[in-house]
C-alpha cells in the first residue's frame, strides 16, 4: 500500500513538474526545456460544420454543406503539413469577413502575386480602409506582405481530406 502510495506521488509530482517546465509564457508560447526554442501555437480553423450535419454510413459520408466547392493544391509547402499536393478540401464562398475567424484557412486573390493563395488567417483589423486580413503560410517564416480585403477572398477550408 505504502510502495503504491509513494509511486502515485512521484508520478503526480513529476506531471506537475514537466508541466511548469511546458507552462505558457506571457507571449502564449509554449516553453520547451530542451533548448530547442519556443513553439508557438498556431490558432486552430473554426468549426463550420456542425455534428449533426455529418452523417457517417458504413458505405458513404453525408456532409450537410450549402454550396461546398472542391480544391487540390500545388506543391508550394507553404501549408505544410496540414495541405500539400495530392490533399483535397471541401470550401465554401464564405458571405462577409464576419465568417471568418483567426486560425481558418482562406484562399485570396493576391494583389501583389499572380495567382490565388491560401493561407492561414492570423489576424483580423481595422484601418481607414476597413477590414483587412493578415494571412501566413503555415511553413512560413513571415506573414504575407500585404493586407487582404474581403473582396479579394475566394474560398474558405472547412475540411481537409487526406
Amino acid at each position: 500500500m505504502i510502495k503504491s502510495t509513494f509511486i502515485f506521488l512521484f508520478a503526480f509530482l513529476l506531471g506537475s513538474l514537466a508541466t511548469l517546465l511546458y507552462a505558457e509564457s506571457a507571449t502564449g508560447s509554449l516553453a520547451m526545456p530542451t533548448g530547442m526554442g519556443v513553439i508557438e501555437e498556431i490558432p486552430s480553423p473554426q468549426d463550420h460544420i456542425p455534428e449533426e450535419d455529418i452523417w457517417i454510413y458504413k458505405n458513404k459520408v453525408i456532409i450537410n454543406v450549402d454550396n461546398p466547392e472542391w480544391a487540390s493544391f500545388s506543391d508550394t509547402n507553404s501549408m505544410d503539413p496540414v495541405l500539400d499536393i495530392g490533399h483535397n478540401a471541401i470550401e465554401i464562398v464564405p458571405k462577409s469577413l464576419d465568417e471568418i475567424e483567426v486560425g481558418d484557412i482562406v484562399s485570396y486573390k493576391s494583389s501583389m502575386v499572380d495567382g490565388t493563395i491560401i493561407h492561414r488567417v492570423i489576424y483580423k483589423g481595422v484601418d481607414e480602409k476597413g477590414e483587412y486580413l493578415i494571412m501566413k503560410g503555415d511553413n512560413n517564416p513571415n506573414p504575407d506582405p500585404e493586407r487582404v480585403r474581403f473582396d479579394q477572398v475566394r474560398r474558405m477550408v472547412i475540411g481537409i481530406l487526406y
